[in-house]
Formats: C-alpha cells, sequence, structure tokens
C-alpha cells in the first residue's frame, strides 16, 4: 500500500460524490420549475443510496470481478467477499478502490435523471436506475476497466479502448438512455418555463468542475504527475468551453447566458474526460473550444430539428461530449481507431439494446410518466407531499 496515493484517492472519492450530492442535484434542479425541484433533489439523493447498496451487493463484483470471460466479472465479489483492509488493488486498499469506483455508479444513473424531470413516475426512476446500473453500467465498467473484451489484450488486439474517466463507460451509456428515455416519455406539457433558479445552476456547475477534478484526476489512482497533468487539462478544457460556448451564443442570439455559459463548462468537462490522462494542455484548448460549440449545436439540434424534449439535454451535453472525447484520443494518436471508433459502437449498441428491454418491462411494473393532473400540480407536491416554493412556476 503507498500511503500517498491513499490518501489522494480518499479525496478523490469524497470530491466525486459532491459531484453528485451536491452538484448535480443543484445543476438540474435550478434548470426545471420551481414546483419539481424537490423531485430532481428526490431522484438524485435516492438514486445515490440505491446505487451505494447495488454496488457493495452486486455491481462491483460484475465491474471488477475476476471472471475470464471478459464480458463481466462474475460474483466472487459480491458482498464484498474476500476484501478487508489489508486486501490490496495496485498501491491502493481494495476496500477504497471500491468506494472510489462506487462513486462513479452513482452519478453515471443520476446523470439520467435530466432527461425524464417533471415527468416521470418515482417508482420508475428507483426500479429502472437499480437494474440499468447491474445490466448496462456495470458490465460496460468490466470490459472497458476491468480487463474485459474491450481493454488491452481483448477484441483490438494489445493495444484496446482507451477511456481514461469514463467518456464511453459514464458518457456514452447514460446519454443514450437518457435520450431513449426521453423518446419513450414523450414532451411535457409545457416546455415555455424557463430554469426557476439560474443561480442553483451556477453553484451546481461549480460544485461538478471543482468534483471533476477527483473525477479524472482520481481516475490515475495515484498521487503523482498523471493525476496533475488530468486535473489541469480538466480544468483548461472546462474553461475554454465556457468561453466557446457564451461566444457562440453571443454571435448566434445576441447574448450570452449564465445557463449557457456554465452548460459550456459541463460540455467541457465531459469532452476531456476520456482524454484527460492521455492528452496534454494544448489538447484540452483545441478539446474544450470544440466542444462549446459542437455541443450547443447538438442542444439545438435535439430540441428544435429533432424535437426530443431531453429536458435538461443530457444526451447533448453528456453523450456527444463524451463520444467527442473519446474519438478525440485517436485524433492526437493516444490510441487506435478501431479500437476507439469499435468500442464506442459496441458499448452504444449494448447501451441501447439493455435500455429498450429495461423501459418496456418497468413500465409494466411501474408508470413510466405520471398524469396530467400530477403534471400539472407539480412533482414536489403531488408525488412527495412537499412544496420548496409557493409561487406560480
Amino acid at each position: 500500500m503507498n500511503a500517498a496515493d491513499t490518501s489522494w484517492i480518499i479525496v478523490a472519492t469524497a470530491l466525486v460524490l459532491f459531484m453528485t450530492l451536491p452538484g448535480l442535484a443543484l445543476f438540474y434542479g435550478g434548470l426545471v420549475r420551481a414546483r419539481n425541484v424537490l423531485s430532481v433533489f428526490m431522484h438524485c439523493y435516492a438514486i445515490a443510496c440505491l446505487m451505494s447498496l447495488l454496488w457493495f451487493a452486486f455491481g462491483y463484483s460484475i465491474a471488477f470481478g475476476e471472471g475470464s470471460s471478459g464480458l463481466w466479472g462474475g460474483t466472487g465479489k459480491v458482498f464484498l467477499t474476500g476484501i478487508d483492509p489489508t486486501t490490496l488493488a495496485g498501491t491502493l486498499p481494495e476496500i477504497l478502490f471500491f468506494a472510489f469506483q462506487m462513486t462513479f455508479a452513482i452519478i453515471t444513473p443520476a446523470l439520467i435523471v435530466g432527461a425524464y424531470v417533471e415527468r416521470v413516475g418515482f417508482g420508475f426512476v428507483l426500479l429502472f436506475s437499480g437494474l440499468w446500473m447491474l445490466l448496462c453500467y456495470a458490465p460496460v465498467v468490466h470490459w472497458v476497466w476491468g480487463g474485459g473484451m474491450l481493454a488491452d489484450g481483448g477484441l483490438f488486439g494489445e493495444t484496446g479502448v482507451r477511456d481514461f474517466a469514463g467518456g464511453i463507460v459514464v458518457h456514452e451509456t447514460a446519454g443514450i438512455a437518457a435520450l431513449l428515455i426521453a423518446v419513450f416519455l414523450g414532451p411535457r406539457r409545457n416546455q415555455t418555463t424557463p430554469p426557476h433558479n439560474p443561480g442553483y445552476v451556477m453553484i451546481g456547475a461549480a460544485m461538478l468542475w471543482v468534483g471533476w477534478f477527483g473525477f479524472n484526476g482520481g481516475s490515475q489512482l495515484a498521487a503523482d504527475g498523471g493525476a496533475a497533468m488530468a486535473i489541469t487539462v480538466t480544468h483548461i478544457s472546462a474553461a475554454t468551453a465556457s468561453l466557446t460556448w457564451a461566444l457562440w451564443e453571443k454571435i448566434k442570439f445576441g447574448r450570452a447566458s449564465l445557463v449557457g455559459m456554465v452548460t459550456g463548462t459541463i460540455a467541457g468537462l465531459a469532452s476531456i474526460t476520456p482524454a484527460s490522462g492521455f492528452v496534454g494542455p494544448v489538447e484540452a484548448l483545441v478539446i474544450g473550444a470544440v466542444a462549446g460549440i459542437l455541443c450547443q449545436e447538438a442542444v439545438n439540434l435535439i430540441r428544435t430539428t429533432i424535437k426530443i424534449d431531453d429536458t435538461l439535454d443530457v444526451f447533448a451535453v453528456h453523450g456527444v461530449g463524451g463520444i467527442f472525447g473519446t474519438i478525440m484520443i485517436a485524433v492526437f494518436g493516444a490510441g487506435s481507431w478501431a479500437a476507439q471508433l469499435g468500442s464506442l459502437a459496441i458499448v452504444g449498441l449494448y447501451t441501447v439494446s439493455v435500455t429498450l428491454a429495461l423501459i418496456l418491462i418497468v413500465r409494466i411494473i411501474v408508470p413510466l410518466r405520471v398524469d396530467e393532473d400530477t403534471e400539472t400540480t407539480g412533482l414536489d407536491l403531488s408525488v412527495h407531499g412537499e412544496r420548496a416554493y409557493d409561487i406560480a412556476n
């Protein structure tokens, strides 16, 4: 065990949990109408609790067990069987590695929340999220990070896919799942009300930015120069994408908005995530500069052209950003084109298949969408019996 590495990953674990609670909760909560803000908080909080238990019970073993098939890790580590404070994973206590990866298993299904806010059934959120994490997310983790079929020595030969912190594992899977749920749900009955609290959005984005240092820097799994570089390129990409998003808004609409600028921050963070361990500051500048415009145009395409109500733009920002960053690894020569594009295609098809199956099955068990009266009144009062604001919107 290396004490410095262990200390840093303890901090990084706390930072990644901080991304979901409170960062993502505030970011998403500020974007919805006031009558639904508590439901968004509830979704994020309940998902964090449920994923923690499921990761402990089965998810970690599926993702990082010692299975030899290349498809999943098996059941050898269910309920942390065989793991105690002295068991090591590299230079870290394995129990710490488990906790660090648990925070990733929390935030990935929580990202999907943005697609279905203001109209989804709470039972559907819990049942779908739990099954999706175990059947979609955890196997993909094994394929990419757990020595499975997409890693070195797998389907693509000695040089497997390069995904440092989750462009494929986190952002592609969550983005695709979000888009599919949005299609099945259909649009909200009222899509014209603006975000009720842009201040919440900015505060949440700022928390995500800080937490992302643990997300990307922690993925080095060591306290060394690689972690420092990952943090640095993460910051540069986020800062650049924030400005290019705002500039593109100014050029197109004559003004730059706070909500737009901080959404650009998230686009830059998502885009650098897969590449953060393989590129330097100049490459991060390029990735961030393109991401701020690319993800904004993806938002406009999905909203206005395709007309899918992915309410908080999960696919356009996280999905497109993560896919773009994964491709840029090959562009900059840090990974093979076959492995990067092939892995994106394989994981994309798998995510579509599992997500579609789960939507069709889960909606038979629990309602997918709330009724019209519940949606009109707001999920806070109708579903949870609480209200944050006594105002009209």
